[in-house]
């Protein structure tokens, strides 16, 4: 298992670069210039021909003239930065500055990214709370009046636009019934700290985290539906069956042990997906989270501050695909890893 886990990360290491290097090419494409952006408030006051000098000189200091691939290996941290002469990079923690934002990208993200992991990890928690049991009782109960009933639902949060479902849910929850608060991550003007705080949050969260549960309910639920009704018709559980075993041991034990091997990918696959999904429930509710803030990261052609963002993201996706291949070795011993 050791020795899997260390080729794993040696490839997780080169698809780093990789795809690092292809995201810094394509950012280096946005029509941004931070040596103009750094003089826009002295220029005003410079002749033509100074300006011109001094924007030249800067882009010389700052490196921009460089080909692409010293720029990458500076901007990662392979090669001393040209202005302080000192390694001051990715690999050393920095990374970049937010011409939007006007400080370092890693205190720009550290609010949004709690915001955005808090909604995920809540929607995750709830959503297989409520799918894995429920796709488990619609597979025993398969035909049954309510499990017919249950897939006429669920069909409508994997059909309609998640937009959709969160403006029907406002309509709903926030302005019929007036539960849940519509905009914002928090109170306005509140000085809540530690438990307080933290309701606070979650309570302005509810209803994003409601609507990602009802997108998630056809999807996940009629999967595990799916992969427990294959199990279930597998010849060790009639066996089971045929021994006397009890049906609660045969349902959670047997069949489930053996459906949730397909079910793992499914899982693990939604829950990073998820990350990519917040741009929308983000953008809807006015959630300050990792989603809205590359939106404005784009529209503000803040290619630093994307930059950060999008490795955030490789990583998230780089890091599930390991941690899937793992969960099989644990659930299903027959999976060797080994080699």
């Amino acid at each position: 298992m050791s020795k899997y886990i260390l080729k794993r990360l040696a490839y997780i290491v080169v698809v780093f670069f990789v795809t690092s290097f292809l995201m810094f090419s394509l950012f280096s494409l946005i029509p941004s210039d931070p040596a103009k952006n750094q003089l826009e408030g002295v220029k005003k006051n410079l002749k033509p021909e100074v300006y011109s000098q001094m924007y030249q000189d800067l882009r010389e200091k700052m490196g921009l003239d460089d080909p692409i691939v010293v720029r990458y290996a500076r901007w990662m941290g392979f090669m001393p930065d040209k202005m302080s002469g000192e390694f001051d990079g990715i690999l050393q923690g920095n990374f970049g500055y937010s011409l939007l934002r006007q400080k370092p990208c890693i205190d720009v993200v550290k609010v949004p990214m709690q915001n955005t992991i808090l909604l995920n990890i809540f929607s995750t928690i709830l959503t297989l709370l409520v799918t894995i049991p429920l796709g488990i009782w619609c597979a025993v109960h398969k035909g049954s009046k309510l499990d017919q009933g249950v897939q006429a639902f669920t069909i409508l949060g994997y059909s309609l636009p998640q937009y959709i479902i969160a403006l029907v849910f406002i309509f709903v929850f926030a302005v019929l019934l007036r539960w849940f608060p519509v905009y914002g991550a928090a109170t306005p003007g509140s000085t809540y700290t530690g438990f307080r705080e933290f309701m606070d949050r979650l309570y302005y969260m509810a209803l994003p985290i409601l609507v990602g549960l009802f997108g998630a309910l056809g999807g996940m639920s009629r999967y595990v539906r799916a992969s427990m009704i294959d199990a279930l018709s597998m010849d060790c559980i009639r066996t089971a069956r045929a021994k006397g075993v009890k049906e609660r041991v045969v349902i959670y034990s047997h069949a489930w042990r053996n459906a949730l091997l397909p079910v793992i990918t499914s899982i693990i696959g939604w829950f990073l997906s998820v990350f990519s999904g917040s741009v929308i429930l983000e953008n809807v509710f006015g959630l300050n989270g990792m989603g809205s803030l590359y939106i404005k990261a784009l529209n503000g052609r803040d290619a630093q501050l994307c930059l950060a963002i999008q490795m955030f993201y490789t990583v998230v996706a780089l890091l599930g695909n390991l941690i899937t291949d793992l969960a099989y070795g644990f659930v299903d011993p027959r999976i060797r890893v080994n080699k």
